[in-house]
């Protein structure tokens, strides 16, 4: 429970209009995408770095854990207070606080919105590569604390390749400035890379350089159609070795075929597609009609049905129709979606999409799996309702299994979800115990109350 004198600490900083302790309040930011709730002892609205400094330092003295917070659109419980924490919202942190566009780069504060970066980027020829699908509400913050990716990243990488240096503030609130504004440098350890992906854990990113990059002429896509999962995975492999890399490369599984079809999305799909690839290009204009015939060209074979093209807005929005359409969509069979990010190598997506279909009938649940192929990034989605106590308990038992595979198979618990509440127990199996007691160590270094969004990232 907050004491009296932590909350007035607080609103001596803060102000009574940025600290919240009621109970209305706080039941909003009790949880993130995940089902789980726990409820904050407060919610706290900083507006600047010297005042994350100083929050911190209260938490210190009073020993209050801290879960920071962008937008909550995180599905895996990285947002999810910790029992007895304060949640720290950088919502209020929006400023764009520098745009370079002479070095292709832009500096901003946690809570600016992801497409509000690429959009201010474009007004000067330029773009932000990474694209999560939640672009258009989600905050950079928690880009940062996840390493967020999205469709592009087979062509252009994630969050953490685009991050030249951040300044933060760590658990015990001393400020540090990590890496530098160029895109060469290697001074000192890389504890900008450090930072991005570890869940807010290590320290509070008040600031971070971004880099841009030149904004592509034009863009193309392919929508490609087949009799087989094993076929379309089986050309992903084919397009992932030839010369061309598209800047998107995203899968459909039959399932997922089958949760569109209601919706009408799927009506143009020609008669036996069991599954479906999204092929996008980019680049100048001119070269394009060279890249996507040989996308093509690697597309075809075996099991192929179709293939049509876009190359004006309008034609490459209708393509991507049923694509855009799948989040909804899979809504409707289950009241609750179990969605995991897992990778595999890509030369073991098809096997991996058999074993996803053997496990789905033997514990009678629907799967539906979509996502980053070029990568070999799925997201595979256990369909649920939550009060069937049978049913969550086959649903557990299928993800043990599903975790247990994909890391058999050479692959990894997450691609871009990161760990948060939800993984922690599966991570032992990937990392071994002397490399889990180094990343310990770190964590003390940087956070040695262990105050810093507890109880996320490592196992117990």
């Amino acid at each position: 429970m907050l004491s009296a004198h932590a909350l007035a600490a607080f609103r001596s900083l803060l102000g009574t209009d940025r600290v919240f302790d009621d109970m209305a309040a706080r039941m909003l930011y009790a949880s993130d995408e995940t089902p789980r709730q726990v409820v904050p002892d407060a919610v706290l609205f900083p507006t600047s770095h010297d005042e994350v400094a100083a929050l911190v330092r209260i938490a210190c003295e009073h020993r209050i854990a801290l879960t920071p917070r962008g937008a909550g659109s995180g599905n895996v419980g990285g947002a999810l207070p910790a029992p007895d924490s304060v949640v720290i919202s950088f919502e209020c942190m929006r400023r764009v606080l520098e745009f370079d566009p002479a070095n292709r780069l832009i500096v901003v504060e946690p809570g600016v919105v992801t497409e509000e970066i690429d959009r201010t980027a474009r007004g000067a020829g330029l773009f932000y590569p990474p694209d999560p699908g939640s672009a258009a509400y989600c905050r950079i913050g928690g880009n940062l604390a996840m390493n967020a990716a999205g469709p592009r990243a087979v062509k252009y990488g994630v969050t953490r390749d685009y991050v030249l240096g951040l300044r933060a503030v760590t658990g015990d609130g001393r400020e540090i400035r990590t890496g530098c504004r160029t895109t060469k440098g290697v001074t000192g350890y890389d504890l900008t890379r450090l930072l991005v992906g570890s869940g807010g854990t290590l320290a509070l990113i008040t600031a971070a350089t971004l880099k841009l990059l030149p904004a592509p002429e034009a863009v193309a896509t392919l929508r490609v159609c087949f009799v087989s999962n094993r076929a379309a995975l089986d050309a992903v492999g084919r397009v992932m070795r030839q010369a061309v890399v598209p800047s998107a490369l995203e899968f459909m599984d039959r399932h997922a075929i089958d949760a569109i079809r209601p919706t009408g999305a799927a009506s143009d799909l020609p008669a036996g597609t069991q599954a479906l690839l999204m092929v996008e290009a980019d680049g100048a204009a001119q070269d394009l009609p060279r890249q996507i015939a040989a996308l093509e060209q690697a597309l075809d074979g075996a099991g192929l049905l179709e293939i049509r093209s876009g190359f004006e807005r309008q034609d490459i929005a209708r393509l991507w129709m049923a694509r855009k359409s799948l989040s909804h969509a899979v809504k409707r069979i289950a009241p609750l979606k179990i969605n995991e990010d897992v990778v595999v190598p890509v030369s073991r997506l098809a096997d991996f999409v058999d074993f996803l279909d053997h496990t789905a009938q033997t514990h009678q649940l629907p799967i539906v799996s979509f996502g980053h192929a070029g990568n070999g990034n799925l997201h595979i989605n256990l369909m649920v309702h939550p009060a069937d106590v049978d049913e969550m308990t086959r649903a557990h038992q299928a993800l043990d299994a599903i975790m247990s595979r994909v890391l058999a198979l050479g692959g990894t618990l997450s691609g871009e979800h990161g760990i948060g509440t939800e993984k922690r127990r599966f991570v032992s199996q990937e990392i071994d115990p002397p490399t889990l007691d180094l990343m310990r160590a770190i964590k003390r270094q940087f956070d040695p109350h262990g105050l810093l969004n507890p109880g996320k990232l490592f196992p117990d």
